[in-house]
């Protein structure tokens, strides 16, 4: 806390919000861990929520229950009253941060092991972008350069 030199506060006042200050210091410091984090779970609902929404159909369904489990367990960690200590919501958020990467991890296996077997599929279309690059080679880059305004200077 920092009071400034030009209060116009007495001396006797200034000496007492210094000393509420320094009482009510490790409360003050307990309150900005559980709202630092509350505010980092719920941001972790949020996007692990709007990740399954906007990927339900690519979601391995095998893995999504787990997700689903520690998603649910860290919303009621974040209910009023239910008596979870910024410990708890920090482990329940690494539980579900973990547990999300983990889906996340095993949907781009499985894009990648789809992309494997579409690629030899693919193969044909290459030639023909390969062709429409060949025509583009025939493109002369050129500037236009106004005579009047150079011979001006």
């Amino acid at each position: 806390m920092t009071i400034s030199g030009g209060s116009a506060l007495p001396k006797e006042e200034i000496e007492r919000m210094v000393k509420d200050a320094e009482a009510h210091a490790a409360e003050d410091h307990k309150r900005r861990e559980e709202a630092e984090a509350r505010n980092t779970a719920e941001q972790l609902v949020y996007s692990t929520e709007k990740f399954l929404a906007d990927s339900g159909d690519k979601i391995p369904a095998d893995g999504r229950g787990d997700v689903d489990a520690a998603l649910a367990d860290l919303k009621d960690a974040l209910k009023d009253g239910s008596g979870a200590t910024p410990e708890d919501i920090s482990a329940k958020t690494a539980k579900l941060s973990e547990e999300s990467q983990k889906l996340g991890t095993a949907m781009y296996a499985a894009a990648q092991a789809e992309g494997e077997g579409a690629g030899s599929a693919g193969a044909g279309s290459a030639d023909g972008q390969h062709a429409h690059a060949a025509a583009d080679e025939d493109v002369i880059d050129a500037e236009v350069v106004d005579d009047e305004t150079e011979s001006k200077k």
